[in-house]
């Protein structure tokens, strides 16, 4: 089988048009050596793509409308990733169909990573995202489904300013290369990793307390009646939350109400201060600089795209 990569001695930045119609295409986009995206803007008529290949890589695979199915004929598996959602997936080898449905409009966006281009940036600590992305790959799985999240605000824009990265542009290369690092890093900074040496006890007592944030981040419980919640005190329950999800509760309450705020983002009848209150922040600026602090753009960025 060949590789779904480039060869080493081709490494050129290249458009390919797979589909063209009259309201639609579906193009083949190769950035650099490992890195390649297909985008699928077609209509109305059902689409499929085969992968036949043994390439060890990393599927990013957003949907804003229609639907893609991927069809495993290694395991006889299926995954499904709808409108409105971001699934990452992983695979050693492939032979799979990727099927559009029938749709009105169809936007899809889909970005494979070879596992040569992640181990340029392992870090030698197994619980950091690349390196347990990166060894998920070195394993025999022909698609493995590794999360699956609702679309934000900020992946939208960054996709966007890779889809505007052209062909004549100078340095296109490393300009789209450059942007599939910031859309990387932001969704496997989205991924719950656990370090080996933790308990099933302590992993229990977090995701208690974690379920309870998820349900109330917006009016939090305090530390003492959350402890209380958890059936433990509250010394012992920020010592645990720590240990498993690497940051306070108080950096976690903050994650997931940014997180919120970076979904509302899509919508278009809210203000930037309506968000802000909408996830428990009282001052928009505030809110707007700790949200750069997070993602490195501003609410306002995101909302003008």
């Amino acid at each position: 089988m060949d590789s779904f990569f480039f060869n080493i001695t081709d490494t050129r930045y290249k458009i390919t048009q797979l589909i063209k119609e009259n309201r639609g295409y579906l193009n083949r986009v190769d950035i650099s050596n490992g890195i390649v995206f297909l985008e699928s803007r077609l209509s109305m008529q059902k689409r499929e793509v085969m992968l036949q290949n043994l390439d060890r890589m990393l599927m990013i695979v957003m949907v804003r409308q229609g639907e893609l199915k991927i069809e495993d004929h290694i395991h006889e598996s299926t995954a499904l990733i709808k409108e409105g959602e971001i699934g990452i997936f992983c695979s050693s080898r492939q032979d799979m169909t990727l099927t559009m449905k029938k749709s009105k409009n169809s936007d899809i966006f889909m970005l494979f990573v070879a596992d040569f281009f992640l181990k340029r940036y392992l870090s030698g600590n197994k619980n950091e995202p690349i390196d347990f992305l990166y060894g998920k790959i070195q394993r025999e799985v022909s698609l493995e489904k590794i999360n699956l999240m609702p679309i934000d605000a900020l992946s939208l824009y960054i996709v966007e300013k890779l889809l505007n990265v052209y062909e004549d542009d100078m340095m296109q290369s490393i300009r789209a290369e450059h942007r599939v690092i910031e859309f990387m890093i932001h969704r496997f900074g989205l991924l719950d990793i656990f370090e080996n040496n933790i308990t099933e006890e302590e992993l229990k007592l977090a995701s208690k307390a974690k379920a309870v944030l998820l349900q109330n981040f917006i009016d939090p419980p305090s530390i003492q009646m959350l402890a209380h919640l958890c059936a433990t005190n509250a010394s012992k329950l920020k010592k645990v939350f720590k240990k498993v999800y690497r940051m306070t509760l108080y950096s976690y309450v903050q994650k997931l109400r940014l997180e919120e705020a970076n979904l509302l983002l899509k919508e278009e009848n809210l203000t930037i201060g309506e968000i802000a209150k909408r996830v428990g922040y009282k001052h928009q600026g505030h809110f707007s600089k700790l949200f750069f602090s997070t993602y490195g753009v501003y609410p306002k960025e995101l909302m003008k795209n």
